[in-house]
């Protein structure tokens, strides 16, 4: 997930200081990982310095100033080429898991069972993902089916994987 352009298309709603952003991301995006004040805090100089927002304005406060931030054109311009930018599909797991696998044969460990407690990581994954999604809103629910189709197609691979262990050892221990 880009936090910039996140964070740029939650101003498009209107000015906000960098702790209503962090609120408002939090609330939305961030249920298995919050962000810290410091990452908002960084991330809006950065989009500040390119130009993609500005400050709207400053109020003083007991501690230090307090920033509200708003979206330029730039930044409209920005989320609106990264909303409309196809995402690349990236085998993000399989590749890790097919290194550790080869590892396994390479040095005459059971790459058999590194699949199956790997099956077994992916199925309590799974039995949990499913609590979570039965208890949660529409934007969870989302969320779990995302991670849960994810995790069926890893579990699919390891069973592949599992079924050609045998040729695979041929190939890589010739």
């Amino acid at each position: 997930m880009s936090i910039s352009h996140t964070l740029l298309g939650l101003l498009e709603a209107g000015p906000r200081h960098g702790y209503d952003l962090k609120r408002a991301f939090d609330e939305r995006f961030g249920h298995d990982r919050q962000l810290h004040y410091g990452q908002v805090y960084s991330t809006m100089s950065r989009l500040l310095k390119n130009g993609l927002v500005e400050v709207d304005g400053v109020e003083a406060g007991g501690g230090p100033e307090r920033k509200r931030y708003a979206i330029t054109d730039a930044g409209v311009t920005d989320v609106q080429t990264w909303l409309t930018t196809p995402e690349k599909p990236e085998p993000y797991l399989q590749s890790t898991l097919y290194t550790k696998v080869v590892l396994a044969m390479l040095t005459g460990r059971d790459a058999g069972e590194l699949l199956d407690t790997q099956r077994a990581e992916h199925l309590r994954l799974m039995r949990d993902l499913t609590r979570r999604k039965k208890g949660g809103d529409l934007a969870d629910q989302l969320i779990c089916d995302h991670a849960l189709f994810h995790l069926e197609a890893d579990l699919r691979w390891l069973e592949t994987a599992g079924s050609r262990l045998e040729k695979l050892a041929k190939e890589v221990l010739a």
